[in-house]
């Protein structure tokens, strides 16, 4: 078994891991770079391995980080099929079209205005290209084995990362490797926690925020404080957020 990183390496973006076990090779995740422009020019450089040598891929969610060069792939020369939950599917649906659109409008914009040093600048890929995208996938309910050969087999587990997302638990002879994907917490209000990986000999696990522990306050509250605090003032609070699987109603604040 080897793993090659073609992706979320001395980065957070761009997660793909190439694992090839004898004459099968298998991509586990398939994301955009995103972020800084020397981060997004890396979606245009070809991958080390011909997308047509690819077997299949395999998601742990549907974050464009982990899903969004899915297209790109497809239209350079994969033809296997693309593996994930249910839940996994049908964010693929919306967001994968939607990052073709906006690839689409950053390309109008750059002819527009003429800041492309390609003349005419093309979409990374299309809306069509991401509803083509979409015929590739087949759909797993976790804890279902599938199988590539008869030694070599995966399953999902809930990673309670967002709605889908999940743990990819590969069999490959007589060893084992998790992916975590992006973890969730155990105690979400609206999220089931992530399972309990009972057994591996390998482990890659998310590591973004693996330097620092969360917070013992209660969020509810110190947001309450800032709200009640800005709206004494006569203040307006804009809050950004990370619209998929971050933007919740998870709770009630009231400000009299």
């Amino acid at each position: 078994m080897q793993i090659t990183f073609l992706g979320a390496t001395g980065t957070v973006t761009g997660s793909k891991y190439l694992l090839e076990y004898r004459h099968k090779k298998i991509l586990i995740d398939c994301g955009l770079f995103q972020g800084f422009k020397e981060l997004r020019l890396r979606n245009r450089e070809k991958l080390p391995i011909d997308p047509a040598l690819i077997d299949a891929v395999i998601l742990t969610h549907a974050h464009i980080d982990h899903s969004g060069y899915i297209p790109l792939l497809i239209k350079n020369g994969f033809k296997g099929k693309i593996y994930s939950s249910v839940a996994t599917f049908d964010l693929c649906k919306i967001l994968l079209p939607d990052s073709g659109y906006l690839h689409e409008e950053d390309a109008r914009r750059a002819n527009r205005y003429g800041y492309s040093r390609h003349s005419p600048a093309l979409a990374l890929y299309t809306r069509e290209d991401a509803l083509t995208s979409l015929k590739y996938f087949k759909t797993l309910d976790f804890g279902m084995p599938h199988y590539f050969d008869d030694d070599f087999h995966f399953t999902l587990s809930r990673s309670g990362h967002i709605l889908g997302s999940a743990f990819i638990s590969i069999k490959a002879g007589k060893k084992t490797i998790n992916f975590s994907g992006d973890l969730g917490r155990p105690n979400d209000p609206l999220m089931k926690p992530p399972a309990k990986i009972q057994y591996t000999d390998y482990l890659l696990i998310e590591s973004t925020y693996g330097d620092r522990l969360h917070g013992k306050a209660d969020p509810c509250e110190e947001l309450g404080k800032v709200i009640k605090s800005t709206a004494a003032k006569g203040g307006t609070i804009l809050i950004p957020t990370f619209a998929v699987g971050r933007t919740r109603a998870s709770y009630i604040i009231s400000i009299n």
